[in-house]
């Protein structure tokens, strides 16, 4: 007879990858059932955007092989349950994540829109709050150009209900305001305006609220960062000179005393050009390695490059971001990215813990 001791004895020799850990300690391993002709159990992962899910399923199968039987039929459910680092749980939202960049036009906003995407059709709860209240975007790049959020009232206060669309759940300063109209306030007003962004919306229970903040090192940075439990920042950046040296005072701001807020990693937007007709060749129009570089210098990782390519601008602009168009090559790019913000995130609550 296989016991279920058995089972959690061989799991235990199954390391999670990341947090350098048994899955077995990290209670990773549940529901075990055993049956007559198979044995049933669930991992369950630290997000659904795990890029390392098939390769703990295939040591789950062979430890089961090497310290069981290699006769029984294994049935695992890979399931997830979303980490969140402790003091960022604020009103269901388990991670709040920063999409900055040092200076403007290195495609942030581009990115934190098909990372917010990515992650949710990994499964993830996920919201998106486009925070850049001098030039917000995602009306746009969402085809949601006039739409006004309804309102709701939870328990007896009226709240914003965010708008949702592709799976997400979207809000946007843009919503209330004119799009062919500049938004001349001032710093308090602006912050004024952020908090109730986040604080007068029912965002209802994510795992992440990815947000667009407007790019280099205002009043309105200052504000979130110090207001809100920030489960750390993913900075965006192009390879060339100009925009690594903002990039790297974008980062020290988020490391000063007072704010100190992770930094999840860098990405490297434009980081090539490929031609849709000559899919296999890159010319690096702005430098090579620039994001690669910055990130080993600063001892903090690298999350990817994104190339530059029409499809991707021409996507944003007609209100469907390139992730949800399947056939593209970038669009594994963006999950790729995605996967391993996820998995920092992971490996950053666990030092938490």
């Amino acid at each position: 007879m296989i016991t279920k001791e058995q089972i959690l004895h061989a799991l235990s020799h199954v390391e999670e990858p990341d947090l350098k850990k048994d899955l077995v300690t990290l209670n990773m391993i549940q529901n075990v059932e055993i049956l007559p002709d198979k044995i049933k159990f669930d991992v369950v992962l630290t997000t659904p955007a795990c890029p390392l899910k098939g390769h703990i399923e295939h040591a789950c199968r062979n430890a089961i092989g090497l310290f069981v039987s290699k006769e029984v039929e294994v049935d695992i459910n890979m399931t997830s349950r979303v980490v969140g680092v402790d003091a960022a749980q604020l009103d269901g939202i388990k991670n709040i994540i920063l999409v900055s960049s040092g200076k403007g036009g290195v495609g942030k906003s581009t990115v934190a829109s098909n990372l917010a995407l990515a992650l949710a059709e990994s499964g993830a709860k996920t919201g998106l709050l486009d925070a850049d209240i001098y030039g917000p975007s995602l009306p746009l790049m969402f085809g949601l150009e006039g739409t006004r959020p309804a309102s709701i009232q939870i328990n007896g206060k009226q709240k914003i209900a965010p708008v949702e669309k592709f799976g997400l759940k979207l809000l946007s300063i843009g919503f209330f305001t004119d799009p062919n109209q500049p938004i001349p306030w001032r710093g308090p007003m602006a912050t004024s305006a952020i908090k109730q962004l986040f604080g007068d919306a029912h965002w209802g229970e994510l795992d992440y609220l990815v947000v667009d903040m407007p790019p280099g090192t205002g009043d309105i940075h200052i504000t979130v960062a110090q207001s809100y439990p920030i489960s750390g920042a993913v900075i965006v950046t192009t390879p060339q000179q100009v925009a690594l040296a903002d990039t790297m005072k974008g980062m020290a701001m988020f490391r000063m005393e007072g704010i100190n807020i992770p930094i999840i990693g860098i990405v490297e937007n434009m980081s090539h050009f490929t031609p849709a007709e000559l899919p296999d060749n890159k010319y690096y129009i702005f430098g090579k390695d620039g994001g690669k570089r910055l990130a080993e210098d600063n001892n903090v990782p690298f999350l990817g490059e994104i190339p530059l390519v029409k499809a991707v601008a021409d996507a944003g602009d007609n209100g469907f971001p390139i992730l949800l168009d399947a056939d593209e090559p970038v669009v594994n790019a963006f999950k790729e990215i995605a996967g391993r913000t996820a998995q920092e995130l992971s490996i950053l609550a666990n030092q938490v813990d």
